[in-house]
């Protein structure tokens, strides 16, 4: 301290010294006779000059020097105030009644003047750091009257520095990174100090670096800061961490300077430089044997010095796998690697195995060489375990013919005691399966038997569970699925597709279709379906309709004339005979039904119903009801599987009410003109025209 002490008062004498050198001489002004006048900017003092007795008037001469800057040193401290400088004007001779009057920044606070002598003087202790000068005005005025004397002269006051200000680091402490092994003379970062001092005067601001802590890990350059590597070899996973401090130091450095510190933590970063490492050697692991397929087996873990991506790995079996019976996963939270089954063990075929398996770095530098790996090797033992019976298939599809008689063997399922003690299996058909119990199974040997008849058109497959359970232990339970079709056969005959009802024009061409009809078959047999289409034999030579086959399994029905009239016969029945290909072949008589309509021009059809006429006189209801019966027999005797209801006449009143049309609104007891109910009741009429049995 008592050097520093001296350094500084040193500084000081110096500058007061300047000061004394350069203000002095340039405030003093004289005064010119009859007036006084200021330079206009202080470029030029005037030299004091006077009119004396017996001598000749001197001319002005200008000095070399300027006067209008005078300096003051700062963070000055003394008794007394400090003297600024001095002004003088020429109007300062003799009795003058002047003063000065001092105006501008500070003022009467900062600086003040001596009115009767022009001496300048400092107040306050001033720091160049928070105002580094001053700009006033000087002027002579009357000291009775404050009149202006003079006009106003400018002149500044600078603060002159002394170094008073350290370095400073303002964004410290800092942090950087570089990688670890890097070469001598990488750069890692670098750090930047202020001087608040004036960096123009001296070297009160001109900075120096240096390295306080953190050698021989790291150098600084001492003139831009940067900080380098200066060791060979730095290995992150020997020390991650570092804590430099770096020193500034003003004054160039030398003795006396100011200085500041900060502290950069510099930190290693990882590169893939280490291999992954099997904690063992050896692993071994004892597996049973009724581990399901995709469980864990065991786990093996190698470490990686490294962090994070450059210590992941990747898990691969590169020997003794052959079957391929395990596979091996990474943990991507733990990275260890998960031994997995992939297919069922079996203690009775093989009982141990020997893995090598392998870890390798995800990621590798170029520089090391990569990528790292390491192997162990993993024995695994198989325990035995009590597995439960095994089929011979995990389905089974079996085929019955659906009129295939009660007790028919449909097929047969079969299962093992897969452990070598071997126990006696006996089956069962799960009953949640056959809730109608059409099939049973034999316990001992599997054999599947048909429990009641089956209908393809009812059901086609019949999908039930079979259960294996060994006798030793009935907890060691297996299913397998067995899936019965049941195959058709011919045993029902084609029908029409549906219930057609055909109209047919009064003014209808000759050779018109009348209808379309296909057919429809509740077997499917395996050639597909091939329908034969006829008439019945009585209505071969009929003079009304025929019909025509079609290339897609359908025929027409046709008109053979064009004289159908609804008065003469308003319906027709045409029975058709349709057969199937089957083997036998199947058939049944289908009746369509063709209504006569009036019809417009175009051919739509208008109107079915025919108006109220009367039978004409001489048919009898004795003949209407036999020709009724022998069409419903001849119906009946063709068609055996048609199950419509027979036709019930229950008395005479109900199929005259159901010849007769009347639409007429009836006159009562009187009204006779409609009807003639004693022709209704002649049996013996023959001359009436049967008006729906023609065919």
């Amino acid at each position: 301290m008592p050097k520093r002490s001296e350094e500084m008062l040193m500084d000081l004498w110096m500058s007061l010294l300047l000061v004394w050198i350069t203000c002095v001489p340039c405030v003093s002004m004289t005064p010119i006779i009859g007036q006084s006048k200021s330079t206009q900017t202080g470029g030029s003092a005037v030299v004091a000059s006077g009119l004396g007795e017996g001598q000749r008037l001197l001319s002005r001469a200008k000095r070399g020097w300027v006067w209008n800057q005078m300096f003051v040193l700062e963070e000055f401290s003394g008794p007394d105030p400090i003297l600024v400088g001095r002004l003088h004007t020429d109007l300062d001779v003799g009795g003058k009644n002047i003063k000065y009057v001092l105006a501008g920044e500070g003022a009467g606070t900062i600086f003040a003047i001596n009115e009767l002598t022009g001496d300048i003087h400092a107040m306050k202790r001033l720091d160049r750091e928070e105002k580094a000068e001053y700009t006033l005005t000087a002027q002579v005025v009357n000291a009775d009257t404050d009149e202006p004397l003079e006009p106003p002269s400018e002149f500044i006051i600078k603060v002159q520095d002394i170094n008073d200000n350290p370095p400073q680091f303002i964004e410290g402490p800092y942090r950087a990174s570089v990688p670890e092994m890097s070469a001598v003379g990488t750069p890692v970062t670098r750090v930047t100090a202020t001087d608040a001092d004036d960096p123009v005067y001296g070297n009160s601001a001109k900075l120096v670096y240096s390295i306080l802590e953190g050698q021989p890990y790291f150098s600084i350059d001492p003139n831009s800061a940067t900080i380098k590597v200066a060791l060979h070899g730095m290995d992150r996973e020997m020390r991650e961490e570092y804590l430099v401090v770096i020193q500034a130091k003003d004054m160039g450095g030398h003795m006396g300077g100011l200085s500041g510190t900060t502290t950069v933590t510099v930190t290693l970063t990882d590169v893939n430089d280490n291999p992954p490492k099997f904690s063992k050697s050896l692993y071994e692991f004892v597996i049973p044997e009724d581990l399901p397929v995709g469980k864990m087996g065991g786990k093996v873990k190698a470490n990686d010095r490294d962090i994070g991506e450059n210590s992941k790995s990747t898990y691969s079996i590169v020997e003794g796998d052959d079957q391929n019976m395990f596979e091996i996963i990474t943990d991507s939270q733990t990275q260890e690697g998960i031994l997995r089954l992939k297919k069922p063990l079996d203690y009775e075929s093989k009982r141990a195995y020997t893995l090598k398996v392998e870890a390798t770095n995800i990621r590798s530098e170029p520089s090391s060489g990569g990528p790292f790996k390491d192997t162990a090797t993993v024995k695994i033992v198989v325990e035995d375990s009590d597995e439960p019976p095994v089929f011979s298939k995990p389905m089974y599809l079996l085929e019955v013919n659906e009129n295939a008689p009660i007790n028919t063997v449909i097929g047969t399922v079969t299962a093992r005691d897969p452990d070598s003690t071997g126990s006696f299996v006996r089956y069962f058909i799960d009953r949640h399966t056959d809730l109608e119990r059409q099939f049973n199974i034999n316990v001992e040997d599997g054999k599947i038997t048909l429990a009641k008849p089956l209908d393809r058109e009812t059901d086609m497959w019949h999908n039930i569970t079979v259960t294996a359970t060994e006798v030793r232990n009935h907890s060691q339970i297996s299913r397998a699925i067995v899936a019965i079709r049941v195959m058709d056969i011919n045993d029902n005959a084609p029908e029409f597709a549906t219930e057609y009802e055909a109209f047919l024009c009064e003014n209808g061409k000759s050779g018109q279709v009348i209808q379309t009809v296909s057919a429809v078959d509740k077997d499917d047999p395996i050639q597909g379906h091939n329908f034969d289409y006829r008439l019945v034999p009585e209505m071969l030579n009929n003079p009304n309709f025929t019909i025509r086959k079609n290339l897609d399994n359908s025929i027409s029905v046709l008109a053979k004339h064009d004289t159908f009239r609804r008065q003469k016969q308003e319906m027709y029945f045409l029975p058709i005979i349709v057969t199937d290909n089957g083997n036998p072949p199947m058939s049944s008589t289908n009746t369509l039904t063709i209504r006569v309509c009036g019809c417009s021009k175009d051919g739509i059809v208008q109107s079915c119903n025919v108006e109220a006429y009367v039978l004409p006189i001489g048919l009898s209801m004795g003949a209407l009801i036999a020709i009724l019966n022998l069409i419903m027999l001849l119906v009946l005797t063709e068609n055996p599987l048609t199950k419509n209801e027979p036709l019930i006449i229950k008395d005479d009143e109900d199929v005259r009410e159901n010849i007769i049309r009347y639409d007429d609104e009836g006159g009562g007891e009187e009204d006779t003109e409609a009807f003639d109910i004693a022709t209704l009741q002649n049996p013996d009429g023959i001359n009436g025209y049967l008006g729906f049995a023609g065919f």
